[in-house]
């Protein structure tokens, strides 16, 4: 015959012992869903937010081409910084603030054109803190002129840049 338990008083604490056992693994398995629930709700929250940061000043699918100095007498005031998309063929640009410059409010401007152009296609000029633009130009197979500004400690340091980027 076989013995499923023991008599007496301890056969009753083995019976409730394994009810216990089994009581707490569940609460354990409950436990550990409820922290995975909330590690997936954390990571589709984050991912949510991600793209728009992850997507740069100009927008997503722009890449950096080149950057170009804004400096005076030496001294550099900024950063023009040309990026581009070759899903829609246009060229951005920003003029960044370097130094003690960046993060400080100040005059800051960016300007794009089609190279040989008469006027610029798009051009931002104000007080910002951290840079001027984004400014966009349509340019596939055509070159572009870049223009930025920083004006620092009184004084205005700008570059230009002719017939650059000739994607």
């Amino acid at each position: 015959m076989a013995r499923t338990g023991r008599r007496g008083t301890g056969g009753a604490l083995a019976l409730r012992s394994t009810q216990d056992h089994r009581k707490n693994m569940n609460l354990r398995h409950k436990s550990a869903a409820a922290v995975g629930v909330a590690m997936l709700a954390t990571l589709f929250v984050s991912a949510a937010a991600t793209p728009a940061s992850a997507a740069g000043p100009c927008g997503s699918g722009y890449n950096l081409v080149g950057t170009y100095s804004i400096s005076l007498h030496g001294m550099k005031y900024g950063t023009l910084e040309v990026r581009w998309n070759g899903s829609t063929g246009k060229n951005c640009a920003l003029a960044y603030g370097t130094g003690s410059n960046y993060g400080r409010s100040a005059l800051k401007s960016a300007r794009i054109k089609v190279a040989g152009a008469d006027n610029w296609a798009d051009s931002e000029v104000g007080t910002y803190k951290y840079y001027a633009g984004p400014v966009y130009v349509a340019a596939r197979g055509e070159c572009i002129t870049v223009f930025g500004s920083i004006k620092g400690d009184s004084k205005l340091a700008t570059t230009r840049k002719e017939n650059v980027h000739c994607d």
